[in-house]
């Protein structure tokens, strides 16, 4: 039998739904750069098989941006570094906003966002009017990424109808110390689980590029399969003035879309999500490249502090792919 690693990957992933071991992930980070088109092929093909042609779009916004207490090494969000991020509050008006204007991208998903460790009462209070508000205006999914959470604001977002609940590993476990230190990886697991077992989805990725190995890339993909989220997004460090990574390389288009190849292949029924730095690491090529190799969702628009690209070359891109939108009654 064949140890060629795509070949083992089209009996267990594309025929058998098993997604690859991180050692197995592993073979394919390493493959050389002119099997990289193979790889994308084969997991376009799982993703059709496991997850359809159809694309999620979500939009996001920061409703606290700037000053969090955490040292998240990659972050211009910190209030330990100087960077050029300064601490803003949006009100309801702002958020309803965004949430109509997203909506009517054809995002199903509209993310609310804020820079703490976790949600205190006055954060709380404010979602909870925010997503209020927003239900009586438009009709959107509305997921949260508050940071830290405790099983009472886990129950409460619950009782919100928050749907989706993002909190990012970030990285392999044993890289973790090397991009945070005011918190564990731990700790974040810890939310992942809670955020599951209450029936919220869970949606949780990480960054590439912040100085882990290529074994340190495949064992995030296996902690990730083991935690079992809904959606994966999958962001490539965008190096930001003032933080700790300020001066990392962008990550080669080869590494960037081999990746997203050995990670489709590693979870071949979650949805995989392009979010931040794809323009840069990427570029036009590289993002249809992308769609064509595993990545069944897209966040349209701006991140937090970044610029992505116009939400309009983004759905053109999937028009001219076939890929249609996934309709907000299929995410309900």
């Amino acid at each position: 039998m064949s140890t060629d690693i795509l070949e083992v990957a089209r009996r267990q992933v594309l025929e058998e739904g098993k997604g690859l071991t991180a050692a197995q992930a592993l073979e394919c980070l390493t493959l050389p750069d002119d099997r990289v088109e193979d790889l994308l092929a084969l997991a376009h093909e799982v993703r059709m098989r496991w997850c359809g042609p159809e694309v999620e779009v979500e939009g996001i916004i920061s409703l606290k941006t700037g000053g969090c207490p955490e040292d998240c090494h990659f972050c211009s969000q910190s209030g330990q570094f100087e960077s050029p991020v300064r601490s803003v509050w949006l009100n309801i008006p702002e958020l309803v906003k965004a949430a109509q204007e997203t909506a009517k991208t054809g995002a199903t998903e509209f993310c609310i966002v804020a820079a703490v460790r976790g949600p205190d009462a006055r954060l709380m209070s404010q979602v909870r009017d925010g997503i209020k508000a927003i239900n009586d205006a438009v009709e959107i999914n509305i997921a949260c990424s508050l940071g830290m959470l405790t099983q009472e604001q886990v129950d409460e977002l619950v009782a919100m109808g928050v749907h989706r609940y993002n909190h990012n590993l970030e990285t392999a476990k044993s890289h973790f110390g090397n991009v945070v230190t005011t918190h564990s990886w731990e700790e974040r697991w810890e939310t992942c689980l809670m955020v599951r077992e209450a029936g919220m989805e869970l949606c949780c990725g990480g960054i590439i590029g912040m100085g882990e190995t290529v074994e340190q890339r495949a064992e995030f993909a296996g902690q990730l399969a083991e935690l079992e989220p809904d959606e994966v997004p999958l962001n490539f460090l965008t190096p930001r003035p003032g933080t700790p990574f300020a001066t990392y390389p962008l990550v080669e288009g080869a590494e960037a879309l081999k990746t997203i190849g050995a990670f489709r292949l590693a979870l071949p029924r979650t949805i995989l999500r392009y979010a931040g730095g794809r323009e840069l690491t990427l570029g036009d090529l590289g993002t249809r490249s992308g769609m064509l190799g595993g990545v069944n969702a897209i966040i349209v628009g701006n991140y937090l502090t970044t610029l992505g690209r116009p939400a309009e070359q983004d759905l053109d891109l999937l028009t001219e792919l076939q890929m249609p939108i996934k309709a907000l009654q299929q995410t309900l």
